[in-house]
């Protein structure tokens, strides 16, 4: 089979994972800089695919307070984290999902895993999945492998996450684009890409 190296195949969809306050908390050695920079990447292709018609997909990590569901999430090198009642759960305000747009809660890191994520994107009819948010190397990335094998088309935005360091955000882009080489972009790629789908949708009705 024949490699897909278009970055919008099929009905895309834009996922936005963990695009909580917590990243402000966020470890790392990053700069104040470098987290707004990469929420303005988000924030610049998230206000692409409203215009277009795409549909968005919000993702929060929450645990309840009473610490039954993080399993085996502390065992490395997390603390404690997206407890029920922290300000730190919230979605930045910059990126407040509006009415007609899709938001959903996790228990572990990936956005398939105990959710209803493979279900609404199949009754999207959703081929491709744009995604960035946080960390790379955690929840971006678990939720890349599970879309992967879910047969979906992933599309990351580099420029639109960062990892629980700069070693291991690297590390989790090389893992994603080696399972998919399509899979690397940025915002001043999928911008206009996302534009020129929109112009085409709307031509089509």
């Amino acid at each position: 089979m024949e490699k897909e190296s278009r970055k919008i195949v099929g009905n895309p969809a834009l996922l936005l994972v963990d695009p909580q306050k917590g990243i402000h908390k966020a470890p790392g050695g990053y700069a104040e800089g470098e987290v707004d920079a990469s929420i303005h990447a988000l924030k610049l292709v998230l206000t692409a695919a409203r215009e277009a018609g795409m549909p968005v997909i919000f993702f929060q990590e929450i645990h309840r307070k009473e610490m039954v569901d993080y399993g085996r999430e502390l065992d490395g090198t997390e603390n404690i984290h997206c407890l029920e009642g922290s300000e730190y759960i919230d979605i930045l305000e910059s990126l407040q999902p509006i009415d007609g747009e899709f938001t959903n809660m996790k228990r572990r890191y990936s956005c398939f895993f105990g959710t209803d994520l493979d279900i609404l994107l199949r009754g999207l009819n959703v081929q491709t999945l744009i995604m960035g948010g946080y960390y790379t190397d955690v929840c971006v990335h678990y939720t890349a492998v599970d879309a992967h094998q879910n047969d979906y088309y992933i599309r990351v935005l580099h420029d639109g996450c960062l990892g629980s360091s700069q070693a291991a955000h690297q590390a989790s882009l090389n893992a994603m684009t080696y399972l998919q080489h399509a899979s690397k972009t940025d915002s001043a790629e999928m911008v206009p890409l996302i534009e020129a789908w929109g112009k085409a949708r709307r031509a089509s009705v």
